[in-house]
């Protein structure tokens, strides 16, 4: 009843690394590993680096864009060597890895782990195309983690915190069906209701985030999900009876 688990490595620059981060991707049960625009090819260090991790390496999905990665996840989560706790930093507010394995924890559908470039991580651009993010607390002198030590810890955070529950206890545990294309449907119906109502044109980008992270954070089943929609389809018609 646990989701599928696809680890997103954005233009990974070391090959190394990348076979470091498959071995511990087989440690902790992630289903596929996809490559956006890979800066080195997958030579002999990835796969000796690989170990048991080199069928999920060898397997791996190469797709030029950010995009093409995440175009079938339910749930895109983040990750981020910097975090906010401020209530209107919708950027960069993130959960710690065990609360995001207990988040987890009830959900069906496809959920990518997105971890950007050593260098310089995620940009601004992938970070607003992320549901949700993670942080994995370090100290403030030295934030930054190696590509496979911050997929290590999340990746275990994740694993503790999602620890199955006994199936056959009262009461059994929930299952919450996730809908992407349903997700990504209803902002862009907000967008449009925005627009349309004349919120502000500078404030709508960030409208969308922030409801963006809020359903990250709620994970609303597909049935939520289609109530809302009917709530905005709701107020699409009325606003469009209002003008004629």
């Amino acid at each position: 009843m646990t989701p599928t688990l696809e680890l997103v490595l954005v233009r990974p620059k070391e090959d190394g690394n990348v076979g470091a981060v498959a071995r511990v991707a087989r440690n902790f049960g992630v289903d596929g590993i996809v490559l956006v625009a890979p800066r080195a090819a997958l030579g002999p260090e990835a796969r000796r680096r690989s170990m048991m991790g080199l069928d999920l390496l060898e397997h791996a999905r190469v797709v030029p864009t950010f995009e093409a990665a995440v175009a079938g996840a339910d749930l895109v989560v983040g990750s981020t060597d910097t975090s906010t706790g401020r209530s209107n930093a919708y950027l960069r507010r993130s959960v710690s890895p065990e609360r995001l394995g207990e988040m987890l924890r009830p959900l069906e559908g496809t959920v990518a782990i997105v971890l950007g470039p050593e260098d310089n991580g995620l940009g601004r651009d992938e970070l607003r195309r992320c549901d949700l993010l993670v942080h994995v607390p370090a100290r403030r002198e030295a934030p930054t983690l190696n590509l496979s030590h911050a997929a290590a810890l999340i990746l275990y955070g994740i694993l503790r915190g999602r620890a199955p529950g006994d199936p056959a206890s009262t009461p059994a545990p929930e299952s919450v069906p996730l809908n992407g294309r349903e997700k990504e449907l209803l902002l862009t119906r907000i967008a449009d209701v925005a627009e349309r109502t004349g919120y502000p044109a500078h404030k709508r980008q960030g409208l969308v985030l922030l409801v963006r992270r809020l359903l990250g954070r709620a994970t609303p089943s597909e049935a939520e999900l289609r109530m809302l929609l009917g709530f905005m389809r709701g107020i699409a018609r009325r606003e469009r009876r209002a003008h004629g």
